[in-house]
């Protein structure tokens, strides 16, 4: 489908513009794609081009949300719970307009030994990208006390808000409409939020994540195993990985 191509590559575009050029000249670009997915997602006749549209919405919200904040003045990892509010409400709003069950959109405890293996690849995900990225630890000790908070903040806010919104919300409507196909397609859009951080190993190496994450909820019908793995992920990267490697 052309129109879903030139909107993914509008994407990349934006966000090398936001990360190299300009971080508002990005959110310009964002918002001039959100307003044109709502328009498309209106204009077609086909119901699954409308329902596929209008789940690409989240994209340029994510980065409008995550970039246009004032946010500088609070503890970085207050942020993701600050952003998770507009996007978990936004993701919801999305989901009973598209006519998604909870079920429908992954969220349910099928295949449970299958949801646990692949939530624990998590901590070798977490490990590989710590050694790409290499970033300071987000609390001082790798105590309990220090660790129970960010940790739950960042399984809530970035493994499971994400994993619902690619994997659960965007995955469902690419896949109605471009088959196994969608699942790339989620995936590339994924990896191109990541160019921000400024390697490519680690683009790639999120590609390749990503693929996997998109397989894994298609053959299971849960987005349970990997939004816990995201999760750990994150953790092992911001949280653990440096007081253990550092």
């Amino acid at each position: 489908m052309v129109e879903a191509i030139i909107y993914l590559l509008a994407i990349l575009i934006a966000e090398l513009v936001a990360v190299f050029i300009q971080p508002m000249w990005g959110v310009g670009l964002q918002l001039v794609g959100l307003a044109t997915v709502i328009v498309r997602s209106a204009a077609f006749s086909e119901r699954l081009y409308r329902k596929l549209f209008l789940s690409l919405a989240l994209v340029p919200i994510i980065r409008i949300a995550s970039l246009s904040m004032p946010l500088t003045d609070i503890p970085q990892i207050w942020w993701f719970v600050i952003i998770s509010i507009p996007l978990f409400a936004a993701t919801i709003t999305v989901m009973r307009i598209l006519g998604y069950s909870v079920v429908e959109v992954g969220i349910s405890f099928s295949m449970l030994p299958v949801q646990l293996a692949v939530a624990l690849i998590g901590l070798l995900f977490g490990l590989v990208e710590y050694s790409i990225l290499l970033p300071d630890a987000m609390i001082a000790e790798l105590t309990w006390q220090e660790l129970w908070l960010p940790a739950s903040i960042l399984l809530v806010c970035t493994g499971f808000l994400e994993e619902f919104i690619f994997r659960g919300v965007i995955q469902r409507s690419a896949t109605e409409v471009l088959g196994y196909w969608g699942i790339l397609y989620v995936s590339l859009i994924f990896t191109f939020l990541h160019v921000g951080f400024l390697s490519w190993l680690d683009v790639t190496f999120v590609f390749f994540v990503s693929l996997f994450f998109g397989w894994v909820v298609k053959k299971t019908g849960s987005i349970l195993g990997v939004a816990i793995s995201h999760g750990i992920t994150n953790i092992v990267l911001y949280l653990i990985a440096f007081h253990l490697l550092g």
